[in-house]
C-alpha cells in the first residue's frame, strides 16, 4: 500500500518524486542559508582587519540577500527533479527571473549606497560641496536602477516595453505639467549641488535673511539663522534670489569714519592720517589700505580710514577693530586731540531796545532845531 501511494501520480509526477523534490528544496534552502551566514560573518570579520573597501562592499551586498531569493533558488533546484508542462515551466521560470531581478535591484541599491557613503566620508572635510551631491546622486541612481529593473521584469512577462515607454512618455508630460513646481525645485537642487553657489556650512544672506546652511535637500534648503530658528527656502526661490555667500570671503573690508572738533589746529589735523595709519598697521591681523581727511561735517572734521581683516571670521574682525580703536584713543589723548560729538553753537547779537531807539531820534531832532 505504501508503495502504491508513493507511486500515485499528481500533476504528471509520482508522489515520491514530489517528496524528493521537496526534500531537495528544503536541503538547498538550509544549505544556502548557512552559506550566507558563514560568508557574511567571515567576510565581515576579515573586513574589520583590513583597510581596503572591497571586502566591506562584498559583505554589505551579501547581507542584503533576502530570504525570498533563497527560497526561490531552492525551489528552482528542487523543481529540476519534476516533469513540468511547458506552460507551467515558462510561468515558473518567469516568476523566478522576476524574483532574481528584484534581488539584483536590492544588491545594486546596497552597492550604490555603500559607494556613495564612502565618497561622502572622503569628501566631507576636503570638499563639503562634493559631499552634498550624495543625496541627489543617490536619488537619481535609485530611480534609474529600479526603472531598469521594472522594465526588465515587464519584458520578461511578455509585455511590449517599447509601447509602454512611449505611453509613459506621453503620460509623463501630463504629470510633469501637474507637478512642475516640485520638478522645478528638484532640478534647482541639482543645479545648486552641481554649480555650488553655496555648500553646507556656508554663512549666507538671502534677501536680508542670514544664517548657516545646514542641509540641501531635493526640494528645500534649510538654514540656521543667527537668532537660532531654522529658515526653510525653496530651491527654486534660492536660485532666483540674490545670495551673498560669506563662506567664500577671504578677507573682510572695514571702513570707519571719526570726527574731531573744529577747534583742532591745522598742524594736528595734518598728523591725524599718520596716527590712524600707525594704529592700523600695528595690528598684524589687518592690512592697511588708506586714511584721509574726508570732509567737513555738520559739527566735526571727518577722517575716513579703510583696512582689511585677513580672516573672514566676524569675531576676528571685531577683535581687530577693538584693538585699533583703543590705540587711536590712546594716541589722541597723548596729542590732546578731541573727538567731536553732536553740538550746536548759539551766537547771540545784542541790539538796542525800542525805547532807546526812540530817544535817539528825539535827540537827533533837537539837534537839528
Amino acid at each position: 500500500m505504501l508503495r502504491d501511494s508513493l507511486n500515485t501520480v499528481f500533476a504528471g509526477n509520482a508522489l515520491l518524486t514530489w517528496l524528493t523534490a521537496l526534500g531537495i528544496a528544503i536541503a538547498s534552502y538550509i544549505g544556502l542559508l548557512l552559506m550566507r551566514r558563514i560568508a557574511v560573518a567571515r567576510i565581515g570579520s576579515f573586513a574589520k582587519r583590513t583597510t581596503t573597501r572591497v571586502d566591506d562592499l562584498v559583505s554589505e551586498i551579501l547581507s542584503r540577500t533576502r530570504t525570498f531569493f533563497l527560497v526561490s533558488v531552492s525551489l528552482a533546484i528542487g523543481s529540476t527533479w519534476l516533469v513540468i508542462e511547458a506552460v507551467w515551466s515558462t510561468r515558473v521560470r518567469s516568476v523566478l527571473v522576476i524574483l532574481f531581478f528584484l534581488q539584483a535591484g536590492l544588491w545594486g541599491s546596497a552597492a550604490a549606497r555603500f559607494l556613495l557613503e564612502q565618497y561622502r566620508k572622503d569628501k566631507m572635510e576636503s570638499d563639503p560641496g562634493a559631499a552634498g551631491m550624495v543625496g541627489a546622486l543617490q536619488f537619481v541612481i535609485m530611480i534609474v536602477l529600479w526603472s531598469l529593473i521594472t522594465l526588465l521584469a515587464l519584458d520578461n512577462l511578455g509585455i511590449n516595453v517599447t509601447a509602454l515607454v512611449a505611453g509613459l512618455g506621453v503620460g509623463g508630460i501630463a504629470v510633469a505639467l501637474a507637478v512642475q513646481n516640485i520638478l522645478g525645485d528638484l532640478f534647482a537642487s541639482l543645479a545648486i549641488i552641481l554649480d555650488r553657489p553655496f555648500i553646507v556650512g556656508d554663512f549666507i544672506d538671502v534677501d536680508g535673511k542670514v544664517g548657516t546652511v545646514e542641509h540641501i535637500g531635493l526640494k528645500t534648503t534649510r538654514v540656521r539663522s543667527i537668532s537660532g530658528e531654522q529658515l526653510i527656502f525653496s530651491n527654486a526661490d534660492l536660485l532666483s534670489a540674490r545670495v551673498r555667500n560669506f563662506g567664500r570671503m577671504y578677507e573682510r573690508r572695514n571702513v570707519f569714519t571719526l570726527g574731531v572738533t573744529y577747534q583742532t589746529p591745522r598742524k594736528a589735523l595734518a598728523r591725524i592720517p599718520g596716527i590712524l595709519r600707525e594704529a592700523i598697521e600695528a595690528d598684524e591681523a589687518v592690512r592697511f589700505d588708506r586714511s584721509h581727511f574726508s570732509g567737513y561735517g555738520a559739527f566735526s572734521l571727518d577722517f575716513e580710514s579703510v583696512y582689511y581683516v585677513k580672516s573672514p571670521d566676524f569675531a576676528a574682525h571685531m577683535d581687530a577693530q577693538e584693538r585699533i580703536f583703543l590705540r587711536i584713543h590712546e594716541a589722541f589723548e597723548q596729542d590732546e586731540i578731541e573727538f567731536a560729538y553732536p553740538t550746536q553753537t548759539l551766537f547771540l547779537e545784542r541790539t538796542a531796545l525800542p525805547q532807546q531807539q526812540a530817544g535817539a531820534h528825539v535827540q537827533q531832532g533837537n539837534g537839528r532845531s
